[in-house]
């Protein structure tokens, strides 16, 4: 897959018209050569070998694991990346400009902005990052499943989060995909809170936000449930959330305008009432990162590709009452297997009351 990965970098820098590149993200670095390291880089000229190159500390590691990867490159093992790399190069060098600090512009030899090359080619997942997104998103609603069956009355919410992670670790996970979001009650209302020593109660909403990680790649899933018999507006609103959810998810199909599904999404909650308590993204790319490209807005100018993993995420706000997101990871599938979305995080959506 990485030898694939590279030949498609290498025809997209054929098509722009560059001679080489130089790649320093290290996601991006791991994306084409499987390297996990801290510290390495690798020059990809359009004609001839890339080159690999990394300190001391990862010698072995580096030739181990692009050993795995089924690559032969040149390892060049050096504490100055950076100008081995800018000796090396062409001089129609494009690099991850958005990303490298002034300095080191600089001694590459001011090189053009590489733009989102990279980017681009993670949007589309080959078979290997699919089946790991597809394990991670198994272990996490596996993870879930289990939580809501045991006791939660009386929990913190820290505590409860805590559960959750170790459980995503013995089913398999190598880690959390993030840190997981537990909120309780008038907590459920923040987006992005963080678990507390508040301690769940009967008539909570409890919003749970969280995901495993699999060979680097992130599931990313919410659910949200009541403690105990729902009110009236805790049903109200999670129905709006599920039915702009479900709007959003229909329009995740290949060939249809990004912009399409916040569209779909966000006119469902104007239907419902509820478009202004909606205050975050709906959702985004999933892969070796937990956010990443494409980002679904009404500025998109692209549209959905084949196998593209996406989230669609979103929710209802009320500070000091609660908040209800309902949030799946998503592969954009084949025209010939029907284009329907391939909901990965897959498990209930109904309001469940835990009692």
């Amino acid at each position: 897959m990485t030898e694939q990965r590279l030949t498609r970098l290498r025809d997209l820098l054929t098509e722009a018209g560059h001679a080489a590149m130089y790649v320093s993200d290290l996601v991006n670095v791991r994306y084409l050569t499987g390297f996990t390291g801290s510290n390495g880089a690798l020059l990809v000229p359009t004609h001839g070998d890339p080159v690999f190159l990394t300190d001391g500390r990862y010698r072995d590691q580096a030739a181990e694991q692009l050993a795995a990867a089924g690559l032969e490159l040149e390892v060049v093992v050096t504490r100055d990346i950076i100008g081995v790399a800018a000796g090396r190069a062409p001089a129609d060098l494009v690099a991850e400009t958005h990303l490298i600090d002034v300095d080191s512009w600089e001694k590459l030899g001011r090189p053009e902005p590489s733009g989102r090359l990279i980017e681009r080619l993670r949007e589309v997942k080959d078979d290997a990052e699919v089946d790991a997104l597809r394990r991670a998103c198994e272990i996490s609603v596996q993870a879930l499943e289990a939580l809501l069956a045991g006791p939660l009355l009386g929990r913190t919410e820290r505590e409860v989060a805590r559960d959750l992670e170790w459980r995503m670790l013995e089913l398999g996970a190598e880690d959390k995909a993030f840190d997981t979001i537990l909120a309780a009650g008038e907590n459920s209302a923040i987006p992005h809170h963080e678990p507390t020593d508040r301690e769940l109660r009967r008539g909570d909403l409890l919003k749970i936000d969280f995901g495993a990680r699999v060979d680097g790649y992130h599931a990313d899933c919410t659910r949200t449930v009541v403690l105990g018999p729902a009110a009236d507006w805790q049903r109200e609103i999670h129905a709006a959330v599920k039915a702009s959810q479900a709007a959003g998810l229909d329009r995740l199909r290949p060939g249809v305008p990004v912009a399409d599904a916040n569209t779909a999404a966000r006119g469902s909650l104007e239907e419902s009432g509820w478009i202004d308590a909606f205050t975050t993204g709906l959702g985004h790319g999933v892969g070796l990162q937990i956010h990443e490209d494409p980002f679904i807005g009404s500025a998109h100018p692209g549209r959905l590709a084949s196998r593209t993993v996406l989230t669609m995420e979103p929710g209802i706000y009320l500070p000091g009452r609660g908040g209800v997101r309902i949030e799946d990871t998503v592969l954009v599938t084949d025209p010939d297997h029907g284009g329907e979305p391939d909901v990965l995080t897959e498990t209930t959506k109904e309001l469940l009351e835990i009692h």
